[in-house]
Formats: structure tokens, sequence, C-alpha cells
């Protein structure tokens, strides 16, 4: 799977492009990431890429002219266009049945803006998926499109040591939120594991997973109970999920 980054500031993603799991999914060659400076497109002496809105107003917008030959450019670096994605606060919330809808593209170019945001042309004319990680505002789309790259490439058969690791995400198979998960040692500061995970007793477990699922979900997120059933061949997993525009 290729993803291609449009942004002012691509040296943001020089530390995470270098992480481990990611890192080894592009050295296998199962994910490609390429970074574009929309700057490099900009006309004129001093390269702008902003400018102040009409009308008046705080802060400055992306300019139309950058950004779509950037875009076109980099749509012509492959045989296949791909689907531009801008992530925006106005889009469309990211959840993990968009993660999937995404996942079965083979390529995404990632349109990171900043400022103010974009030129209303530049999302009429370009017409791309316009995708929010959050109702909040941060200081550009990098941040975010990190998110949607590190939920995407879980899904991308290779990327996990266990085939069934996404399969069995938070929110993936029932919509609930996970069940608590412990490890070693089995007392700390007087916190012990429940004895229903000691037991050896699979099906317990499964229903003792499940209800805890359930209580833990209509807790802190009331408005994902009523998601599908688990079975006791597939018991939930973990996911995290992050936010920001």
């Amino acid at each position: 799977m290729r993803f291609d980054l449009l942004t002012l500031f691509p040296d943001l993603f020089e530390s995470y492009l270098g992480q481990s799991l990611l890192k080894r999914a592009i050295d296998r060659g199962l994910i490609e990431i390429h970074r574009w400076n929309i700057r490099d497109w900009a006309i004129g002496k001093h390269q702008s890429v902003d400018d102040k809105p009409y009308g008046g107003g705080a802060g400055m917008l992306l300019c139309c002219q950058p950004v779509f030959d950037c875009v076109e450019a980099v749509q012509g670096q492959a045989e296949l266009p791909g689907l531009v994605v801008m992530l925006t606060p106005q889009g469309r919330r990211l959840d993990q049945r968009l993660v999937e809808d995404l996942a079965g593209r083979p390529r995404l170019l990632l349109l990171c803006g900043r400022y103010e945001g974009f030129d209303e042309r530049i999302r009429l004319g370009l017409n791309p998926m316009e995708v929010s990680v959050g109702d909040f505002v941060t200081n550009g789309g990098e941040v975010p499109a990190m998110l949607v790259i590190d939920a995407v490439m879980r899904l991308v058969p290779g990327v996990l040591g266990d085939e069934t690791s996404s399969k069995y995400d938070s929110f993936s198979t029932t919509g609930l939120l996970e069940y608590p998960q412990y490890t070693r040692p089995r007392e700390f500061r007087g916190m012990t594991v429940p004895e229903v995970l000691l037991s050896g007793d699979h099906q317990e477990i499964v229903r003792w997973r499940d209800e805890t699922s359930r209580e833990r979900t209509r807790a802190a997120r009331g408005g994902l109970v009523g998601g599908g059933e688990p079975t006791p061949e597939s018991p939930m997993n973990t996911t995290h999920n992050a936010a920001a525009p």
C-alpha cells in the first residue's frame, strides 16, 4: 500500500517513519511512503503558499495554485492516481469502519493543511475525501495524517505478526471497547489478577471478557453499547484510538 504525504513540513515525519512496526513494514515493501513539500510547487520569488482571506479575518489560507499543482503532479508519480484525503475538522469522523475502507485502497494521498486552512476552491476542485480525527483543532494535518497511517497500516496483510490481531481489535468485531487485560506479576501493590483468568476455563474467560467489555463500554461510551455479539472463537483484543483534526 502506498501513502503520499503532501505537507509544508515533511521533516515532521522523520522520526515517525523510523518507528519499529512501520519501519519494518516499509523495509519489507508492505508499505510505501513518500513525502512531498507543497512549497516546491509554489511560484514566484518567495514561493508563497498562503495569503490573506477575502472579506477579512484572522490568519492566512493555503492558496489554490501550489496545492492543485502539487496534488496533480504527485498523482502522476504512479499508475494509479490514488484517493486524495484532506485532513480537516469538517470531514467524516475517523472510525474503524472508515479505516477499513481506507485500508482497501491501494494508494492514499494525505493532504495536510496549515494556518487557517484551505481556500474553499481546493475542496471543490479536488473533491477529496475529507476526514477528521476529532472535534478539535491542531496546528496542522501532519499528526492526523500519522494517525490515519497508524490505523490503516494495521489492516495491511503482513504488517502485524499475528494476522488475527487486527481482526479482533476494539471496534472491529463487536463495536465495543476492550476488556481489561493483565500480565505478570499476579499481585502488585494489593491489586490482583481476577481469578477467572487463572482458571484455565476458556469458555468462562470468554464470558467474563464479554461481560466486562460491555460494562466498560456502558460506563465510558454508552452510545456504543449494542454492537454485535462476540463468539468463543473470536474474543476481542485492543487498539488505541487517538484524535486530532
